[in-house]
């Protein structure tokens, strides 16, 4: 017997859709899936940050791991973790919480106008929260990665940072961090809704709550792995500039633009940020999506009357 999620009510829901439960536990999803999926993702972004930060030294994958792995030792490819970990679970407990909230919010707000504009507001809102949150953990993770003798991690990377350069330090890449998540998320989170919307419409043609589980997370994932390989390739040009300041590769926004040059502000470090992106953007859509679904709610993806018309429900 096929299993199916009842609407709008299920059994063994712990709270109801909008209510400040619900907004909770999507807060604490997002937190639990970012953070555990970024994690899990440290040895590629020890790879990325290096190869942005170290161009003529490291202009491939294979040497960028080989020369790290023969002058730093394996442990090299965990350098960071702390910073990718909490600081990703907090911009993830911020960037999705919020999200949900935002989008409840717009919607009733602007109910004549197309969804697209309510999933760009909602994103960008919850995304300028989010990444003051992320912020002083980016800014200690990459100088761990791409510096050697900065620090080992977060307990002593903070300090130090924080010492030599304040909460100005901290927060130098403010702008350039939101010019890259900014967009990725604007443009992760409408892909996401879009192409859950289509994959039901078009492919699957049936309503989400005629499905079981198992095809709403499938649908989950499809959409998770379009949503992050398209955020990535609008978001490159701003995630090189990140790492430059970070690094002092440049002393302003301008600067580091000159000195990596327009092409490759687009394409330096591409192929692997989309092989980074993509998977870790899938996992977390999945696992947030997963916690979701045990505590008794719906899947995302879904889009609340106001925004999608009552024909597209039928």
């Amino acid at each position: 017997m096929r299993e199916k999620m009842a609407s709008p009510v299920v059994g063994g829901r712990i709270c109801e859709e909008f209510s400040l439960g619900y907004y909770g536990v999507c807060a604490i999803g997002g937190m639990l899936s970012a953070g555990t999926t970024h994690l899990a993702m440290t040895p590629l972004d020890v790879l990325k940050v290096n190869m942005q930060v170290h161009p003529l030294k490291y202009n491939s994958i294979p040497t960028c791991f080989s020369t790290l792995l023969r002058e730093q030792g394996p442990s090299v490819f965990w350098r960071g973790w702390g910073g990718k970990f909490f600081g990703y679970g907090a911009q993830g407990a911020c960037r999705f919480g919020l999200y949900e909230y935002f989008k409840k919010v717009y919607s009733n707000l602007l109910v004549d106008q197309k969804k697209s504009l309510v999933f760009f507001l909602s994103s960008a809102s919850s995304e300028m929260i989010a990444n003051l949150a992320l912020c002083p953990f980016e800014a200690i993770k990459v100088r761990v990665q791409a510096q050697p003798h900065f620090g080992k991690g977060l307990a002593d990377g903070f300090p130090k940072l924080y010492a030599s350069e304040g909460v100005r330090g901290l927060y130098k890449g403010l702008i350039p961090l939101l010019g890259r998540n900014l967009p990725f998320s604007m443009v992760m989170f409408s892909t996401f809704e879009h192409t859950v919307d289509f994959l039901y419409q078009k492919i699957i043609q049936k309503r989400k709550d005629d499905c079981s589980r198992s095809q709403q997370l499938g649908v989950t994932c499809l959409a998770g792995y379009a949503a992050g390989s398209v955020g990535s390739i609008v978001s490159n040009p701003a995630d090189n500039i990140v790492a430059s300041l970070y690094n002092k590769k440049a002393k302003s926004l301008k600067l580091a633009v000159k000195n990596i040059g327009l092409l490759n502000l687009f394409t330096r470090s591409l192929p692997i940020r989309i092989m980074l992106v993509g998977p870790s953007l899938t996992l977390q859509w999945l696992f947030y999506d997963t916690i979701k679904v045990l505590n008794g709610l719906p899947t995302s993806g879904h889009v609340s009357r106001g925004i999608e018309g009552d024909e597209s429900c039928k």
